[in-house]
């Protein structure tokens, strides 16, 4: 069985193949393929997964190189985490954001709309390529931003089982587990929205409804976390009032004026990620090391590995659990399009992600879901078309885009600030 990772010489692959380690019995994994455009981190990536294979003893084959085609050729999994201009193309996406007085971030607003259109015509390239090389293949899809692109995947090539992954619900149900005393996997949520735009509505405990106790321990969690000179966070009131346990990035959304001051007073996320990236590599050249270090989890890729390799696991042994993960609505949820790619609780077998029907959004919710849905449709429409009237009305869409006045001047920005490496608008 082959594993195919795209952008494998991100620093995220170590937690990875962690995942893969622990779980082996459940996904007996005999090679696994490294793919990046990066030579000299790919090599010190890769040699670092062999030394953790090897302490493994396991008997898994580590390759790697730059040829996609040979990488996904054959491949059970692949799965992709990759970054189109690195992470100087989100510290310039961040600061984008900033010199227009709007939030800086590089999954929402405008900083999530530069991402979309350098990776979806990159993303839609590797996903024809593995319908060329491994058509079988499922591809488990993590690069940001995670819904947007995995909408683009399944929209532009629906001859591909995509399925769309983040680590934040599977982080949040140990959080409220833990915070409850109870074991992670007798959680249920009722889950509701898009990737980094999404509601816990309901909490079940090994089948009875915890909600309230869930959200009061959510409170708890809320003013822990929250000290004097930190990035806003959730309060009581506010928990008060959506009755839900939000997707820490709703707070762009819900908080859009205490974000802006203070990213105004600090640094770039961006800017923080290199240095700890530095970090992390010297300590991967290190040729003693066998294990994930601790600095791994300061990267913002808590837990990625179990809700990776987990869900690999259950696709391979058509388990029939349940995962939160991007896929279509197909009448889950009402009101929906049954083509809109959704982050919702779906049934995991050996033929993917079957979304589970749930009841209608409240109003509230329903709104900005639609808002930022349509924001999505206008980006793909844009990348795959270089069409900039949609570029155009996908910024103005957004909720927490430019002003009409400020969106061409900003766009004709983001154009000379993405040169080269904005597919359709590199010309």
């Amino acid at each position: 069985m082959k594993l195919t990772v795209i952008g494998g010489g991100s620093t995220y692959t170590p937690e990875l193949i962690d995942g893969v380690i622990s779980r082996h019995k459940r996904i007996p994994i005999t090679h696994i393929h490294l793919v990046d455009i990066e030579m000299a981190k790919l090599e010190i990536i890769a040699a670092f997964a062999k030394r953790m294979i090897k302490a493994s003893k396991l008997d898994i084959a580590i390759e790697f190189g730059t040829d996609l085609r040979a990488g996904v050729r054959d491949a059970t999994f692949v799965v992709s985490q990759f970054r189109v201009g690195t992470q100087a193309a989100r510290h310039r996406d961040e600061l984008l954001g900033r010199r227009y007085g709007l939030v800086g971030q590089e999954t929402v607003g405008v900083g999530g709309f530069a991402k979309a259109l350098r990776t979806i015509p990159v993303a839609l390239n590797v996903a024809r390529t593995i319908v060329e090389e491994a058509p079988q293949a499922i591809l488990l899809n993590f690069t940001n931003p995670a819904g947007l692109i995995t909408q683009s995947l399944i929209q532009e090539v629906p001859e591909l089982t995509a399925i769309g992954l983040c680590n934040v619900p599977w982080n949040t149900r140990i959080e409220i587990a833990t915070a409850l005393g109870v074991n992670s996997q007798s959680v249920e949520f009722d889950y509701i929205g898009l990737n980094h735009l999404s509601w816990i509505r309901g909490i079940k405990v090994d089948g009875i409804d915890r909600t309230a106790s869930a959200i009061n321990a959510f409170r708890g969690l809320t003013i822990e976390k929250g000290k004097p000179g930190d990035s806003p966070a959730w309060t009581q009131s506010s928990i008060d009032l959506l009755q839900a346990i939000p997707n820490y990035y709703l707070s762009y959304y819900y908080s859009e004026k205490a974000w802006i001051e203070y990213q105004s007073n600090n640094p770039t996320r961006a800017s923080e990620v290199m240095k700890i990236e530095e970090i992390l590599m010297e300590k991967f050249k290190d040729e003693s090391l066998i294990t994930k270090p601790e600095e791994l989890m300061q990267r913002g890729g808590a837990y990625y590995s179990d809700s990776a390799a987990e869900l690999m696991a259950d696709i391979h042994n058509d388990a029939g659990t349940t995962h939160i993960v991007n896929t279509l609505n197909n009448g889950a949820v009402p009101g929906f399009p049954d083509d809109a790619v959704m982050e919702i609780p779906a049934i995991i077998t050996s033929r993917g992600a079957s979304s589970i029907k749930t009841g209608p959004m409240r109003d509230d919710i329903d709104s900005l879901v639609r808002s930022v849905k349509d924001f999505e449709l206008l980006t793909i429409q844009a990348a795959v078309h270089g069409d900039e009237e949609s570029a155009l009305r996908a910024l103005i869409t957004n909720p927490i885009g430019p002003d009409i006045s400020d969106a061409r001047e900003l766009w004709a920005d983001l154009k000379l600030e993405n040169a080269g490496i904005i597919g359709a608008f590199n010309g």
